[in-house]
C-alpha cells in the first residue's frame, strides 16, 4: 500500500513540474515562484496587456496529491474584487476544477480569471471606477499602518481545500444572526454572525448572505471564522479581507484573542464617499466584538472601544 501512494505522490509530482515549466513558458515574467520547496506560486493577471484597467494576483499552493486526489489551494489577491464578484470568480473557478478532477487545471484557471476581468472592465461604469479609485486611495492613505500580504499568508489558507470535498448533502444552514451597525462619516458597519461546525456551513452561510440584494452590494464583507476539531485538538480558521486589505486577518486575529470557537463573523461595509483610514479597522473589529458579545460568544466584559451606534 505505501509503495501505490509514493507511486501515486512521485506522479503527482512529475506532473506538478511539467504543469509549472509550461505555465512558465506561457506566461514568462507574470509566473512568479515563491517557494519552490514548498509549491507556492503566484501570477499577476490583466485584463489587457497593453493597456490593463483590472488586475489581480492568484497565490497559489500546490498540494502533495495534486492534481490526482486535491485541488490546489488558491487565494486571488485584487483590492477592486469584492463581495458578489469574489463568490462569483471562486464558484468559477471551483465548477472548472469539479468538471476537470484529476487533471491539471491552473492554466484553465488563469485564462477563467483573465476572462473575468475582461467582462467586468468592459461593464464598469464610471460611478463604480471612481468609487474603486477612492478605495485604492484611502489604502494608499494608510499603508505604511497596514501590513501588506505576502506568501506567508497564502499559508493559512490551506484549509480552503477542505470547501471542495463533499460534505453530507444533510447539513443545515446555521441560523445567522444580525449585529447593530455602526456609522461614522458616511460609512457603514454591519456584523453578521452564525456557529459552524463544518467548512461547508461556512460556504453556506456565506451564499445566503449574498442572496440578500443589500449585503451583496456592500463594499466590503470582510469575514474570519474558526471551527474547533476535537479528533486533531487543533482549531481550523480562515479569513477574507474582500478587497480591504488585512482587515481579514485583524478580524481573525480578535477571534484568537478572545478564544472563541466554531463561529464565523461576517462583517459588511458600505462605503460612503469619505476616507476614514485606519480608524476602519477599529470599527470593523468593534462590529464583530459587540456581536460576539450579543451572542453570548464573550464575556460583556470584554467590550469594544467606545463607539456611537446608529441605525442605518
Amino acid at each position: 500500500m505505501a509503495s501505490l501512494i509514493d507511486v501515486g505522490n512521485a506522479g503527482d509530482l512529475q506532473s506538478q513540474i511539467e504543469e509549472v515549466e509550461a505555465l512558465s513558458s506561457i506566461y514568462g515574467d507574470e509566473w512568479c515562484v515563491i517557494d519552490e520547496a514548498a509549491r507556492i506560486f503566484c501570477i499577476k493577471i490583466t485584463d489587457d496587456i497593453d493597456n490593463p484597467k483590472l488586475k489581480a494576483c492568484l497565490q497559489i499552493i500546490l498540494p502533495h496529491d495534486y492534481p490526482s486526489a486535491a485541488p490546489p489551494v488558491y487565494q486571488i489577491n485584487a483590492a477592486w474584487l469584492r463581495g458578489p464578484d469574489r463568490m462569483t470568480l471562486s464558484n468559477s473557478l471551483e465548477e472548472l476544477y469539479v468538471e476537470n478532477t484529476g487533471e491539471s487545471i491552473l492554466y484553465l484557471w488563469v485564462e477563467k480569471i483573465r476572462e473575468f476581468l475582461l467582462e467586468k472592465s468592459q461593464s464598469t461604469d464610471t460611478v463604480e471606477q471612481t468609487e474603486v479609485r477612492n478605495m485604492a486611495t484611502e489604502e494608499e492613505e494608510v499603508a505604511d499602518d497596514v501590513e501588506m500580504p505576502d506568501c506567508r499568508t497564502l499559508k493559512l489558507n490551506t484549509e480552503n481545500a477542505h470547501l471542495f470535498e463533499n460534505h453530507s448533502s444533510d447539513e443545515e444552514l446555521p441560523p445567522i444572526k444580525l449585529g447593530e451597525t455602526i456609522t461614522e462619516r458616511r460609512s457603514t458597519f454591519q456584523p453578521h454572525l452564525a456557529p459552524v461546525v463544518t467548512p461547508r456551513q461556512v460556504r453556506m452561510v456565506l451564499d445566503k448572505l449574498y442572496e440578500n440584494k443589500k449585503i451583496a452590494s456592500a463594499t466590503h464583507n470582510i469575514y474570519a471564522y474558526r471551527i474547533y476539531c476535537e479528533e486533531k485538538q487543533s482549531f481550523l480558521q480562515d479569513c477574507e479581507d474582500d478587497g480591504e486589505t488585512a482587515a481579514g486577518g485583524r478580524l481573525l486575529h480578535l477571534l484568537q484573542i478572545l478564544d472563541v470557537r466554531n463561529v464565523l463573523v461576517v462583517v459588511s461595509r458600505w462605503y460612503g464617499g469619505i476616507l476614514l483610514g485606519p480608524d476602519r479597522f477599529k470599527h470593523i473589529n468593534n462590529s464583530a466584538r459587540n456581536i460576539l458579545v450579543q451572542e453570548g460568544y464573550t464575556s460583556s466584559a470584554v467590550r469594544a472601544d467606545s463607539v456611537k451606534l446608529n441605525d442605518v
